[in-house]
């Protein structure tokens, strides 16, 4: 073997080469497998490829093994070959295997979430035209939460910090500053992921037009504070509405807005949802595990 052979397989030039020397070599999962192959190339006649990692501390290569098999013909006992590092290649074939496999989760991630979100409009919505615009605005929701998640370094998944999902998906609601020091923002700076950050987007966009409706951003003076605080595993988040019309009972939650936050803090990630009403508003609880805040 030359000296490139050497560095590749990472063997001091005056070592003995031996199979054995060399399996110890290769990665575990790979080993049996290369064993086998190697003892096919006795009973087969023709060129043989096989490709394979091998392991050097905490490096792992991949190596191309090409040569003859069948012992028919071999001058002086020998075989030639030649061992090829496509470390490279493979890792851009699993880099696009990555990328492909998680553009097909999104796709189908989103392709349900649309699908649920059309189902759940269709029968709370009076018309076709309403059907449109509640639709529009749950989708567009949705848009503005991927818009904020941002790729990790070295490959650790996306992120979005807590206080630019409310801030960003509650700004529409700020009509030319009409609300302009009416909604107030204060949560752990922490990272929420991508799974995470869909959800509570449709949870922020459902309370946001609950109380554009009928809660504190109805009337001129009325105001909205969310506020966050940890506690031991899990981030509660409280949205304060104060100064809307006057809450005489509790509303009814059957309806499509409740159930729908309800089903994503609850049902999608595990966390709970609290209702309170006082005079003044709405007091909402949410409550999730901050390791499930990071999905």
């Amino acid at each position: 073997m030359d000296d490139r052979g050497h560095d590749l397989w990472g063997i001091e030039d005056h070592a003995a080469l031996t199979f054995e020397s060399l399996s110890d070599k290769i990665h575990p999962a790979d080993r049996n497998r290369v064993r086998a192959a190697f003892a096919a190339t006795r009973a087969l006649v023709g060129s043989y490829e096989i490709d394979f990692r091998t392991v050097h501390g905490s490096e792992v290569r991949w190596i191309s093994a090409r040569g003859k098999g069948d012992d028919a013909g071999i001058e002086k006992r020998k075989v030639s070959g030649v061992f090829l590092d496509i470390t490279d290649r493979k890792q851009a074939e699993e880099g696009h295997e990555l990328l492909a496999g998680e553009m097909s989760h999104r796709v189908k991630n989103l392709l349900a979430i649309a699908a649920g979100l059309t189902r759940i409009t269709s029968r709370s919505s009076s018309s076709i035209e309403d059907m449109t615009t509640q639709l529009m605005t749950r989708l567009t929701a949705l848009d503005r939460a991927h818009d904020l998640v941002r790729p990790l370094p070295g490959g650790q998944g996306r992120t979005a910090l807590l206080g630019d999902i409310f801030t960003v998906l509650l700004t529409p609601y700020d009509d030319d500053g009409a609300f302009s020091g009416r909604i107030r923002v204060a949560v752990p700076r922490m990272g929420v992921g991508q799974d995470t950050a869909t959800a509570l987007a449709l949870a922020v966009h459902e309370l946001a037009t609950n109380s554009v409706k009928y809660g504190a951003l109805s009337v001129d003076d009325g105001t909205l504070d969310i506020s966050g605080t940890t506690a031991g595993e899990d981030v509660q988040i409280t949205w304060t509405e104060q100064g809307g019309p006057a809450v005489a009972a509790p509303p009814q939650m059957g309806g499509y807005g409740s159930s729908l936050v309800r089903q994503t803090i609850e049902g999608q990630l595990g966390g709970s949802v609290r209702y309170d009403w006082s005079e003044s508003g709405a007091i909402i609880t949410l409550v999730v595990n901050t390791t499930r805040m990071a999905e």
